[in-house]
């Protein structure tokens, strides 16, 4: 009740990218890019003057600044995008792809059921600690010689490059700094004015790092169910030789300070979006990358995620999200609907837009609801049972390529088709939610959590 004019056009809006993105009416990006010029035109302030002159403020209601909208398409997220498809052309023309994908993969061996557990296991490493879209930038710049490596014909393939946002995406659950939604629970579990839990870093791991390697098996089963390999084994004859030249050895160079300053972002004080600009820069001053390089760009990716962000920043401008999450009667729910409520809730909402924005409009809310609610929560694992869901259900939301920068990543490749992505997210939404909450229901019932 109460929607203002620009609420109403929003949620029209948001219903019409849903349709187009689910059902690829027309290519992803287009409607990404159609998104934001409807945005621009009928809830920005600076709109079509019909659709605002003749309506009363209040009835109109909160426009987003049109600045915010075209912001999106330089999003810190799209520069950490633009590094990583930088460092994966550099890699390639020097051969440092070659060169990783054979040391990496060795303690795998060459059956190819085992050199996708290696690709998700590795990478899953690499995303409790960096940045899942970096991750994902690094990791497919390694799959690209694997996959010359397998028939053309094979289902495999698609198989090997899902494996990547998958496990970029679940490994990211291990730590508390693997992704922002996990911080974001943290910060209202642990606030010393409100529940003080104070949770820590190996606290976190104990419980959750059992979990993320047993979705991870689950994802690798899943996988090969789907996508089975038409060959046993790879042998991986991957071509191309690691280049000696002064170009090559700068790239080594980048690649591995890169690489380092992602790794150690919290104590070097450097953000990874800003550590993805180091390789560009070094790049294009010593002739590593050329014009026609920066041609190679998917750019058609970076449309495509910004029409997402640019909706996520519509809705909370305006404020429908906040409105929306307001009109959920939670202290009036269930304990056991409550808190599967809020994950199936927190899940649906991060498929469509940012897992970040998600969790950062949710926690809150669902915070002070819980603590309303503490002795009602207490026999299914209390109020961490309820915040902990959320991070849980934002990092599994994975079924679109605008869902997640790591699935966009992987759907740039070429290998992989949404209904794939569909099939895959689903699965794993369904088993990882329903694990979950099994875990964190159990452990917080005994007092464990």
């Amino acid at each position: 009740e109460g929607l203002t004019v620009i609420e109403q056009r929003l949620i029209s809006i948001f219903i019409f990218a849903t349709l187009m993105w689910v059902f690829e009416a027309v290519p992803a990006w287009t409607t990404s890019v159609l998104i934001v010029v409807l945005l621009l035109l009928t809830v920005s302030d600076s709109s079509l003057w019909f659709l605002t002159q003749n309506t009363p403020a209040e009835e109109l209601g909160q426009t987003v600044k049109y600045k915010s909208i075209l912001h999106c398409f330089a999003d810190p997220i799209i520069m950490l995008f633009i590094g990583g498809f930088i460092l994966a052309i550099a890699a390639t023309k020097s051969g440092l792809d070659v060169l990783l994908a054979r040391v990496m993969l060795r303690p795998f061996g060459t059956q190819s059921r085992y050199v996708l557990l290696g690709f998700i296991l590795v990478t899953a490493v690499f995303s409790m600690f960096l940045s899942n879209t970096a991750t994902a930038a690094m990791m497919l710049t390694f799959l690209t010689p694997v996959l010359k490596a397998l028939p053309a014909d094979g289902k495999g393939k698609i198989g090997l490059a899902m494996a990547i946002p998958v496990a970029a995406n679940v490994g990211g659950m291990g730590t508390p700094i693997g992704t922002p939604p996990n911080a974001i629970a943290l910060k209202y579990l642990n606030d010393p004015e409100g529940l003080n839990l104070n949770i820590g870093f190996g606290e976190w791991m104990s419980f959750m790092l059992p979990y993320t390697i047993i979705v991870l098996f689950i994802a690798w089963f899943i996988l090969l169910r789907l996508f089975p390999f038409k060959q046993k084994s790879i042998e991986l004859q991957i071509e191309g030789e690691a280049k000696k030249d002064w170009r090559s050895i700068v790239v080594y160079i980048t690649f591995a300070i890169t690489v380092l300053l992602w790794m150690f972002d919290k104590f070097t004080g450097v953000n990874s979006n800003v550590v993805a600009m180091i390789p560009v820069a070094v790049f294009c001053i010593t002739g590593v990358i050329t014009k026609r390089d920066l041609e190679e760009i998917s750019w058609s990716v970076l449309w495509m995620v910004a029409g997402g962000f640019a909706l996520g920043v519509a809705l909370q401008e305006t404020g429908l999200a906040k409105h929306m999450i307001e009109a959920i009667p939670f202290s009036t729910w269930p304990p056991v609907l409550m808190i599967v409520g809020s994950g199936l809730i927190c899940y649906a909402m991060a498929n469509f837009i940012s897992h970040t924005a998600t969790a950062a409009l949710l926690v809150p809310i669902l915070a002070i609801a819980g603590i309303s609610m503490r002795e009602n929560l207490s026999s299914l694992g209390g109020v961490e049972t309820l915040l902990i869901g959320v991070a849980i259900g934002s990092s599994l939301a994975m079924i679109l390529p605008i869902s997640t920068p790591p699935n966009a990543l992987a759907h740039a490749t070429g290998m992989i088709q949404q209904k794939d992505m569909e099939k895959v997210g689903i699965i794993m939404g369904i088993i990882g939610l329903i694990l979950g909450y099994t875990m964190l229901i159990i452990l917080g019932s005994n007092k464990l959590l």
